[in-house]
């Protein structure tokens, strides 16, 4: 069993698979979710990151992501997929927002594996940089909470 209080990470290997649309927000997520997974004793090598073209891949990216570490004999401890949606003038962010979040979800369940919710959905640019701490004094980068829920989804039952 895994020791929670010393290193506790030391041996998960978690997969961060971001989307390249709002890359200067997505970027700061990103390496929001590497500082924390590496402040809880994440090794390095053991973070594993890709990237799709947008958030609306991100659900069927994550799968073929987990199953290519399967295959490889590095199956992931956990996955966080990161994508930010911005609210423009037309429907396309609510349909995307839906779709993305609902495929997401089930994924947690398919792959048997936690898969973290980092998608941002926002009103306007202004709230994505703050949630990705690009702001000062706003709002934290929300990528640390998603690195520390990686790590306590993938020890929590083993």
């Amino acid at each position: 069993m895994r020791s929670i209080l010393t290193n506790p990470g030391s041996n998960l290997r978690i997969g961060i698979l971001h989307a390249r649309w709002n890359a200067k927000i997505i970027d700061n997520l990103v390496k929001g979710a590497k500082s924390r997974l590496l402040e809880l004793g994440v090794k390095p090598e053991n973070i594993i990151v890709e990237s799709v073209p947008g958030s609306f891949e991100l659900p069927y990216g994550t799968q073929l992501f987990v199953n290519k570490y399967k295959r490889l004999n590095q199956p992931l401890d956990a996955v966080i997929p990161i994508g930010v949606l911005i609210k423009g003038s037309t429907m396309h962010f609510e349909y995307i927002c839906d779709s993305t979040t609902h495929q997401l979800m089930k994924l947690n369940f398919q792959l048997n594996l936690p898969v973290i919710f980092g998608v941002l959905t926002c009103l306007t640019e202004e709230q994505a940089e703050a949630r990705a701490g690009l702001i000062p004094g706003k709002m934290h980068n929300h990528g640390e909470d998603w690195g520390a829920a990686a790590v306590e989804m993938a020890l929590k039952f083993n």
